[in-house]
């Protein structure tokens, strides 16, 4: 039987777990990779702070790493003696024969060696546990708390109460509500300014790091988890360091730069090259833009809510259904492309925004190319933003867009095509467009006779 107070199960899932994560992975994607329940994996991340709860270094050579316990497990399965193993691996006989003997599995009542089991149980052996600094000093303790938690006061000492919190329910900050007015020092600060203020006590010593694990990590040193609204961010769980590095754009990998865009493009003498963004109102609404850089013939595009909006709760990491989310632009804009002859259809440059991260589904069904500017480089899409600009005289930054039809929308688009442009020789878009439109029907006709 299992000794009591020993642990019921090997880690070896939940290391595999926050390995995931160190990756950059989401939770329910870390607990997905390794073979667990979502809610599993959501509840060690939560349970942790964020924070992996697994310290233990690297195989430096000098541990059995577990690549090696694997070997161990196959060539003893196998029948190999101790020093036949320690022959394959490189290591003394006596690491061996400790190690079948130490960390084998004992619930079957017998010595039965298994890589995962004898690495978790070699992980516990190895810990270390120390008391926190911050629960064995009630100075120091009270010095972190009073610069993170302490009420803030006017000059002359008096304290501000500030607004009223509502109850903390073990989530992050509250979202558009009051915060509690404290003096909210980061860890840095505070680990920093102990120097100053006792520059002879080296007892009221810690580090910034500690100070976060003992608010991030449940059971870690002596301060209330309560405390991390104190913090600036007022997350209920730390991110990442992976995660933090990730890129705003992952969806525009090398091949769909700008810089890859045939050239012909570039000197607007060939006509099917476009370009594309969103302008955006009130209540998450926007309109869907697309300009022809040849003729600067602009097509409006449609964004309907989808079904369920602000009629459901909101599902975190779900599809979005303000009308352009990625599945929605896709279907949005494929239905507007409808109508170009695909002579016309030979490329589309598009901002960066996260609308088009499904943009290799949408060539696969329309065959237009996409392309993506450059971070913070408007110009390099200069017929487009100059489009949007002039239809924001009628449509309004701070307005709903989503309050007008698609007949509205073609009316507008309308008003643009048929302006006259000094580019153009005076002629009007609708006019430079319908020209090309009669010539890729003239060819069709001449290849076919």
């Amino acid at each position: 039987m299992r000794s009591p107070g020993a642990p019921s199960r090997p880690r070896s899932k939940e290391r595999e777990f926050w390995d995931q994560i160190s990756t950059g992975k989401l939770p329910r994607e870390a607990a997905d990779a390794v073979g667990v329940a979502q809610a599993v994996g959501q509840r060690w991340f939560r349970h942790a702070g964020g924070m992996s709860p697994f310290s233990w270094p690297a195989p430096s050579g000098r541990y059995l790493s577990f690549a090696e316990r694997e070997e161990i497990a196959i060539l003893h399965a196998l029948g190999e003696g101790v020093r036949g193993i320690a022959g394959v691996l490189g290591r003394s006989p006596s690491t061996i024969s400790r190690e079948l003997r130490r960390n084998a599995a004992t619930r079957g009542g017998k010595l039965d060696y298994r890589a995962s089991v004898a690495h978790w149980k070699a992980e516990l052996y190895a810990r270390r546990p120390r008391t926190s600094k911050l629960a064995e000093n009630d100075r120091l303790r009270e010095y972190v708390e009073d610069r993170l938690s302490g009420k803030i006061t006017m000059p002359d000492g008096d304290a501000v109460p500030g607004p009223q919190e509502r109850e903390w329910k073990g989530l992050n900050k509250p979202h558009r509500e009051d915060r509690r007015w404290v003096k909210a020092w980061s860890p840095e600060q505070i680990s920093n300014r102990l120097k100053i203020d006792f520059p002879d006590d080296e007892s009221m010593r810690i580090s910034h790091e500690a100070i976060y694990q003992a608010l991030f990590i449940e059971g870690r040193g002596a301060l209330n988890r309560e405390l991390i609204l104190c913090l600036r961010t007022g997350r209920a769980l730390r991110m990442p360091r992976a995660r933090a590095k990730r890129v705003a754009w992952a969806h525009v990998t090398p091949d769909v730069l700008i810089s890859e865009r045939p050239a012909e493009a570039q000197d607007r003498a060939i006509p099917g090259h476009h370009e594309g963004d969103l302008i955006i109102g009130t209540d998450r609404s926007a309109i869907g833009t697309v300009v022809e850089r040849t003729t600067g013939y602009t097509t409006l595009v449609h964004l309907p809510r989808e079904e369920g909006w602000r009629e459901q709760p909101v599902t975190k990491n779900g599809p979005s259904l303000s009308g352009y989310g990625a599945l929605s632009m896709n279907k949005a804009l494929a239905q507007a492309m409808e109508s170009v002859p695909a002579e016309l259809r030979r490329s589309l440059t598009w901002d960066r925004g996260k609308e088009m991260s499904a943009h290799a589904q949408f060539t696969i069904d329309t065959g237009l190319k996409v392309y993506f500017a450059d971070p913070h480089s408007p110009w390099q899409r200069g017929t487009n933003e100059n489009t949007n600009g002039l239809l924001r005289q009628y449509f309004p930054k701070g307005t709903d867009l989503s309050r007008w039809s698609p007949e509205d929308l073609g009316a507008v688009a309308h008003a643009l095509n048929t302006r006259p442009r000094k580019r153009l020789g005076w002629r009007t878009p609708a006019e430079a467009w319908d020209e090309h439109l009669r010539s890729v029907q003239r060819e069709r006709v001449a290849t076919i006779s």
